[in-house]
């Protein structure tokens, strides 16, 4: 059984009906791509990371290069990374997973929004302080800097 195959089931075994997969992109200046949920859409107002549903039938990662592709017009390059995940209550009240990785994309320069506001490039600090961020969202965002940024930056 392949790893992604792994994180379903188990999540399948703890009563998880809804997987959700979320990618952590970041620029060239250390930046992670944050978006800006719509007003009127569920946990409107927020400010997130690209994710999204897996549809029926499809993997962890094709889930995760189509929905990257659809919410922002960017190309996958590489999954560099499973970061973490976290549950929540979805919008139809099913209980759901969503997946962390952490992925490269082939340019950040032709970003289109579909399902969001805006969007905005945040260091660590910024979206430390970001108010609309999740607490799950910034876990996954510290796990990600702790592994690949910190050596960096020191």
């Amino acid at each position: 059984m392949k790893f992604y195959e792994i994180l379903v089931e188990k999540g399948k075994e703890e009563g998880i009906i809804k997987n959700v997969v979320g990618a952590i992109i970041v620029s060239e200046n250390n930046e992670v791509l944050i978006m800006s949920r719509k007003e009127d859409d569920f946990m409107g107002g927020i400010d997130e990371l690209p994710s999204g549903n897996m549809e029926s039938g499809e993997t962890i990662y094709e889930a995760l290069i189509r929905e990257v592709k659809e919410e922002t017009n960017l190309d996958i390059e590489k999954v560099t990374s499973y970061i973490n995940s976290f549950d929540y209550v979805s919008g139809s009240g099913k209980k759901a997973r969503q997946f962390n990785f952490a992925v490269t994309v082939k340019s950040t320069d032709t970003i289109k929004l579909t399902e969001h506001d805006s969007y905005k490039w945040l260091s660590i600090d910024e979206a430390r302080k970001n108010a609309k961020i999740t607490d799950e969202v910034k876990f996954a965002l510290e796990i990600y800097y702790f592994n690949f940024i910190q050596e960096k930056i020191q």
